[in-house]
């Protein structure tokens, strides 16, 4: 994961303002007969309303002045399907914005350049200025990132399926933006993926090697029609995963700390059902092993090892999210630390910081235990964390009380401290997983996708809706 601090203090330093909302709501009353149907349309919202409707730019976060994040745009092409069933946006209106952001991003320009490019070989930059869409800073050329926006090209491909010149035009567009990405390029420590490339210093050392977010990256990068990895390269990566077994917190799983790592492929991905080699020998699949991860984050909350306020059944849920900031604070005769944009996860870094995300990105998984939750949380803490476009990216309960400069957020009474901004990244897999939680459109929408299909197949995936 890697860390926004530096890209969200030069960002405020470099640009004039954020995006804009057209429309706003008003706060849902704790009463609400159907609060996940509100929580998902304000999610909505915040990328329909946030997005810059002349490039399909999609923001970082909001309301602070932000880059772009190729990322969101991946879950905003995404969430706009869902605004259209639930008649939210018209079908021309998201075909008109779908077609703006595809446009854009084919028309972007890719070279080794230090300046004055969006990508190269085909990837694209983590983050991209909000007027131009070039690389930001000197972030890097971002290999699950591009994964991530092309889970969302590739979902407007196979949304977009009448045979109108717009609709024609956007299925185009995004086979032309998946096969320029090489992903045979980027692989300097075969078999595995690098993480990423600055053009200052070539390749990122670290490698998609381990069990994590990185599923949706392979299983593109496997299908791929022009520049396509070896089919034994999925088999090669989870040789790897029996290093993250494990029974802690609850039954086996493969373990990964903040729970994006269980929630990100499966937006687009229904791993339910189909087995690859690895996953069989251990008798689930990956949709159930994400159902014990997101049960294993209730159960530390639970133990509460390091006896963080607010911590049990009803508020749970760590991931990468914003935080308070970098600083040591004495509180109730304990010194305790926080931290800013970080991720947070079971038996690694824990400073209290909740995030809603957590939870409710892992709502198809189990939302017997998610459900509940989010509207105690939301009663019980809705008036200080639940704003315009849903829930506050984070809070923590623990800090009530602080004399260091805060990164982000406020102190809110009877709360603690709240995050003031959203991130995409996070209200994607909110108003995502929702959708697959009632009616499973994102999952059906892409098993029509024959690259899906495809790379499923070529890592050795059988069974299920495969079959």
């Amino acid at each position: 994961m890697i860390d926004r601090r530096f890209f969200l203090a030069a960002s405020t330093a470099a640009l004039v303002g954020a995006c804009t909302p057209r429309t706003g709501i008003a706060p849902a009353p704790a009463s609400n007969p159907d609060l996940l149907s509100d929580i998902q349309e304000r999610a909505f919202r915040f990328f329909w309303d946030t997005t810059d409707a002349a490039t399909g730019l999609a923001p970082d976060r909001w309301p602070t002045p932000s880059f772009a994040s190729i990322a969101a745009i991946g879950f905003a092409l995404t969430a706009y399907g869902v605004g259209e069933k639930h008649g939210w946006i018209t079908r021309q209106q998201h075909a008109e914005r779908t077609l703006t952001t595809l446009e854009f991003l084919a028309r972007a320009p890719q070279g080794d350049g230090e300046t004055g490019f969006s990508g190269y070989k085909g990837f694209f930059y983590h983050f991209l200025g909000v007027t131009q869409g070039l690389r930001f800073a000197r972030c890097e050329l971002s290999t699950i990132d591009t994964a991530l926006l092309l889970g969302g090209v590739l979902f407007a491909q196979s949304w977009f399926d009448r045979a109108d010149p717009t609709e024609t035009r956007i299925r185009d567009l995004a086979e032309q933006l998946y096969r320029a990405v090489e992903w045979d390029w980027i692989v300097p420590r075969p078999p595995f993926v690098s993480m990423g490339w600055h053009p200052e210093s070539g390749f990122i050392r670290s490698d998609w090697n381990i069990y994590n977010e990185g599923m949706i990256l392979y299983v593109l990068a496997l299908a791929s029609p022009t520049h396509p990895l070896p089919a034994e390269t999925w088999a090669q990566l989870t040789q790897q995963f029996d290093k993250s077994w494990g029974n802690r917190w609850g039954e086996p799983h493969l373990q990964f700390a903040p729970m994006f790592g269980h929630q990100y492929s499966h937006v687009w991905i229904d791993f339910r059902g189909i087995r690859d080699p690895y996953i069989a020998s251990k008798g689930i699949d990956y949709f159930e092993n994400s159902r014990r991860a997101t049960y294993a984050q209730r159960a530390y909350a639970n133990e509460n090892p390091g006896q963080k306020v607010g911590y049990g059944d009803d508020c749970w849920g760590l991931t990468a999210c914003d935080g308070p900031g970098d600083f040591k604070v004495t509180i109730d005769g304990r010194v305790r630390e926080f931290y800013s944009y970080s991720a947070r996860g079971p038996g690694e870094r824990d400073d209290g910081t909740v995030a809603p995300t957590a939870a409710l990105g892992s709502i198809a998984f189990a939302p017997e235990i998610v459900e509940p939750m989010i509207g105690k949380m939301h009663a019980r803490y809705g008036a200080g964390i639940y704003d315009r476009y849903g829930f506050l990216d984070s809070f923590n309960p623990t800090l009530t009380r602080t004399d260091e400069p805060l990164k982000h957020g406020k102190l809110v009474a009877g709360v603690g401290w709240v995050d003031g901004d959203y991130l995409g990244i996070d209200q994607g897999p909110i108003v995502l997983m929702i959708e697959n939680r009632r009616s499973g459109m994102i999952w059906e929408v892409m098993r029509r996708n024959p690259h899906i299909r495809r790379g499923l197949e070529r890592a050795g995936f059988k069974g299920g809706w495969l079959a």
